[in-house]
């Protein structure tokens, strides 16, 4: 089965159809009339079609279980043909595509087995997708490449060549996945004035977005979040909440990170811990959907 640890919950809808056709007007009657000898095969295909979207990670292989949260079935005869339409919501780290079709499929399925000894010429057709949202479907909506970002490094390791910067190329390459152009990037010590004079001098060039990783934890020389939290303007205290909480799903000493995030002026600063697998997790806890900020309507871009 695919990996999905690394996923967020989100609200995901789907819609699936599937069309059965009878052959005659006859057996659309019957189907109106209830009298289909086998019985009402609105509520048998009903509680299949509910039945089969519960089950189907149990009948294909690579489909993750999930909580379903609502399904809905709904039925609409035009001239010769029955559309079945199944809609499944859950809140979880993947979609429900799958069971929307397989539920509408089942759902089919039974339909056909129902009418097959009044109508031996009754078809299954078009089992489709109609719709679907939540997930990577809806991020593209986030994207904005021309945004202005730097990614800056404090570390006295890394700033002396002792050690190898792994989280902020790991950040920089993330934001180049959510094309952002236009990255500026820099390694420097674990100084107050010089982390505040850093981000004085990105925010008075317009930069859309600054990222520091590093410095946000427990010892004595971790001190980002002390020089950049005076130069916040407006803290936004759910970035930094969300991305301890991803976090501590993964691993329980996230909770001491103790980063911050806001605007400097029309600058985004998020403050992001310095190991590469603690900053990976930011990215995943927090884009693309942080970019958001940069849609709102009293924000215009540099």
């Amino acid at each position: 089965m695919v990996d999905i640890t690394h996923k967020s919950f989100t609200l995901r809808k789907a819609i699936a159809t599937a069309t059965v056709k009878a052959s005659s007007a006859e057996t659309i009657l019957a189907i109106e009339n209830r009298t289909v000898p086998k019985g009402d095969i609105f509520e048998f295909s009903r509680a299949s079609a509910l039945f089969a979207v519960k089950k189907t990670s149990d009948v294909i292989p690579d489909c993750h279980p999930l909580p379903v949260e609502f399904t809905s079935v709904t039925f609409k005869i035009e001239d010769l043909s029955v559309i079945i339409s199944v809609e499944v919501h859950t809140i979880y780290k993947t979609g429900v595509e799958v069971e929307a079709m397989h539920g509408a499929s089942v759902a089919a399925l039974v339909m056909y087995d129902m009418l097959k000894p009044i109508d031996k010429h009754v078809e299954i057709q078009n089992i489709r997708l109609l719709e679907k949202q939540g997930g990577k479907s809806d991020n593209n909506k986030f994207i904005n490449s021309e945004l202005k970002a730097a990614v800056v490094v404090c570390s006295d390791s890394a700033f002396k060549g002792e050690k190898e910067d792994t989280s902020g190329k790991a950040i920089s390459d993330a934001l180049e996945k959510y094309q952002l152009k236009n990255i500026d990037y820099q390694i420097i010590e674990d100084d107050f004035k010089t982390i505040q004079s850093t981000l004085i001098n990105y925010k008075e060039n317009n930069f859309d977005l600054i990222i520091f990783t590093g410095g946000t934890g427990l010892s004595s020389r971790d001190i980002t979040p002390e020089a950049v939290s005076p130069l916040i303007d407006r803290h936004i205290p759910g970035i930094m909440e969300t991305a301890r909480n991803y976090g501590q799903q993964r691993i329980k000493t996230a909770m001491l990170s103790r980063g911050v995030a806001g605007f400097s002026g029309k600058t985004l600063v998020l403050t992001f811990p310095g190991s590469k697998k603690a900053a990976e997790e930011s990215m995943e806890a927090l884009f693309p959907q942080v970019l958001h900020v940069f849609q709102l309507n009293d924000h215009q871009i540099h």
